[in-house]
């Protein structure tokens, strides 16, 4: 397809009229884990009048003095896309792009697929059609028999979390480079908030790390790890003016991060109110706790102590518990981190009944399973350890690759957590001391088209759903993530699906030594990725900067989320039955407390009771509490004696 130019004497609405209509019909995706976008059918780039070379220019003007004063709205293709999140631009800061126009792709979001171009300009989507009015000079980019998707969103990263004083040898920088390599252009990053440490201070010191280093836009969770009432203070602060609306609770890690139920239960309330989501690292840290002490007594102290110490009833039962705690206090509530089938069906029944739970399965429960935790090398093994860990069970990633393409799970993260060998090697002597934590981050959207769409189990719609625009809607960044739209940022993958790619230590993005999927050959690969309206890959190579990746705040009440929560209030709230007052009588239960005396509950000596005032005569001291002369006498059987009417005289036996 060829630019072209519109002279005076076209008649340019007469043949944009037809544009598109050649082209195959768009493809219409409904139900699934969320309703279909308002307006998304509608044609998003067509405004004949904006045609006119006059009228281009009025708007040019009118968009410089729109950029001067700011505001909501982003416009490009002659419509005005106004995004609910509220965020402004002010709020992203001005990016400066490469002017750029793919050609030839299949655009594909989570709910249509079609044929057209896209035209890029300072780091937003400005038209998508055919036929495009774009400047001179602008850099093509060929994406003929390839799919055009919104950039990957990574929603479980820990590029900056220490763990037994050691920080991840792929920090910001290398795992967002990572991350880019793969097709994935947004991470959301767990802050871990150390015991007594601030949860403000916490976050400003992530935020800055991560604003020198990271390559790609990102935002943050925070990992909640000790529970009091001073904290609602500070989470007002950070939904409302920090951007953060998400916050993970720990049921495992016994005596370090562990909140009890209780806890949980009162930290749902507040963040329900709040509007922000509930995470959970869904294990049963008390039995956990236990197990490791039994391994470790009976000389188990290699990398299969840290599974055979987490059995997948753990994770299970940890899994029942949030959702019911979280059903209780009407809270959404999303389980990082899925990693057992049995784990997987506890979420899918919960929703079927309608509670507003979501799954994550990462990269590695997707591609690999728990058997390498009995590896004869023991760094091999120890690449391995993560909590929950993975399971033995080899038939586990295709199960939770059935119930990603069902929607019975939603959103695939990588939980990067990468830790060298010789940092592993703190652990060799204590499974328990193994720093936690796996690749995933480069390979994570290779491993879901590989596993799940080249199988047949998931169309080309419901991959960009799990790994891009499900997590859009959940942490409410939606559309101006996860959807090829006029107005969405320009964070955009050229998608190869016949291309493969075979993982490697010696070839992946990371410092990391061992990767978990050494030798694993997938399909699907990215062969341009786009971050911020700038190419940052291209016939193989990466070209990223340091710190050009922005922070993307989260407003509260993601829409996606709070509309059942809403409606569920609603339902369930309490109402009393109106009767009348009883007035019958009502029974003395003090006074019965008083007059009975408390019945024994094991045999034993008698505590002494001292008499104080009178004797009351019609309480007796006789009592069979307590130890008997008799009782080496061996009991005898109950017998039924029958006797005439009025009885014998004498009865000297009962045999």
């Amino acid at each position: 397809m060829s630019e072209r130019r519109c002279s005076q004497e076209d008649d340019c609405a007469s043949l944009l009229s037809r544009l598109g209509s050649d082209s195959p019909r768009p493809r219409m995706k409904y139900g699934g884990m969320f309703c279909n976008v308002e307006g998304a059918f509608e044609n998003k780039t067509l405004n004949f009048e904006s045609f006119s070379p006059q009228t281009q220019r009025r708007r040019a003007a009118r968009t410089r003095t729109d950029d001067h004063v700011g505001g909501d709205a982003v416009r490009g293709g002659g419509q005005t896309v106004v995004f609910p999140s509220g965020h402004t631009r002010e709020n992203y800061g001005k990016r400066e792009g490469d002017r750029l126009i793919i050609k030839g792709g299949k655009i594909v979001n989570d709910d249509q697929s079609f044929y057209a171009d896209v035209y890029v300009e300072d780091g937003t989507i400005k038209q998508i059609g055919e036929n495009l009015i774009v400047p001179a000079g602008v850099k093509t980019v060929d994406a003929y028999g390839q799919l055009v998707v919104p950039g990957g969103i990574d929603a479980n990263t820990n590029l900056h979390a220490p763990q037994k004083g050691l920080n991840p040898t792929d920090d910001f920088y290398q795992g967002t480079r990572a991350a880019l390599a793969g097709g994935t252009t947004m991470i959301i990053d767990h802050v871990l908030v150390e015991p007594g440490i601030s949860l403000l201070s916490a976050f400003e010191q992530w935020r800055d790390v991560a604003d020198q280093r990271v390559c790609c836009d990102f935002s943050l969770h925070l990992d909640i790890t000790r529970w009091h009432d001073g904290l609602y203070e500070e989470l007002e602060t950070l939904v409302k003016d920090r951007g953060v609306n998400s916050f993970l609770f720990f049921m495992a890690y016994k005596d370090r991060y562990q909140s009890s139920d209780s806890q949980l239960y009162e930290a749902f309330g507040i963040l329900r109110d709040l509007g922000a989501i509930a995470q959970v690292h869904a294990e049963n840290g008390d039995i956990i706790d236990e197990e490791q002490k039994k391994l470790l007594s009976h000389g188990i102290t290699g990398p299969e102590g840290h599974v055979l110490s987490h059995p997948e009833e753990v994770e299970t039962e940890a899994v029942y518990r949030a959702i019911t705690i979280a059903k209780q206090a009407n809270c959404p509530i999303y389980v990082t981190k899925v990693m057992s089938k049995s784990a997987a069906d506890v979420i899918a029944k919960a929703r079927k009944k309608g509670m507003v739970v979501y799954g994550e399965p990462i990269t590695a429960s997707l591609a690999t399973d728990g058997s390498h935790y009995w590896s004869k090398d023991w760094a091999t093994a120890a690449a391995f350890v993560m909590s929950p860990p993975l399971n033995p069970d080899p038939s586990t990633p295709q199960y939770l690759t059935s119930l990603l393409a069902c929607g019975d799970l939603q959103v695939t993260s990588s939980a990067q957590a990468s830790f060298s060998t010789a940092q592993k090697a703190v652990g060799k002597d204590d499974f328990t001391l193994i720093p936690e934590g796996t690749n995933g981050i480069e390979e994570r959207m290779s491993v879901v088209w590989d596993r799940a769409v080249s199988t047949g189990k998931m169309d080309e719609n419901e991959f960009v759903a799990v790994t891009s625009t499900n997590a859009a809607k959940l942490f409410n960044i939606y559309p101006r993530k996860g959807r090829i739209a006029v107005g969405s940022d320009a964070d955009i993958v050229v998608w190869n699906p016949k291309e493969t790619r075979t993982v490697s230590g010696k070839t992946h993005n990371l410092t990391v030594e061992l990767n978990i999927l050494e030798g694993l050959e997938f399909r699907g690969v990215a062969s341009v990725v786009i971050s911020g309206g700038r190419v940052v890959l291209e016939d193989g190579k990466l070209n990223v900067t340091e710190g050009s990746g922005r922070f993307v705040p989260r407003k509260a009440f993601p829409d996606a989320v709070y509309r059942r929560i809403k409606a569920r209030s609603k339902m369930a709230e309490a109402r009393g039955v109106p009767r009348g007052n009883y007035d019958g009588p009502v029974h003395d239960v003090i006074s019965m407390t008083q007059s009975v005396p408390p019945t024994p509950t094991t045999r034993g000596t008698p505590c002494p009771k001292t008499q104080t005032g009178p004797r009351n005569l019609h309480q007796s001291g006789f009592t069979l509490a307590g130890a008997q002369i008799d009782d080496h006498i061996p009991r005898r059987s109950a017998q039924k004696i029958v006797a005439p009417p009025g009885g014998r005289s004498n009865i000297t036996s009962l045999s």
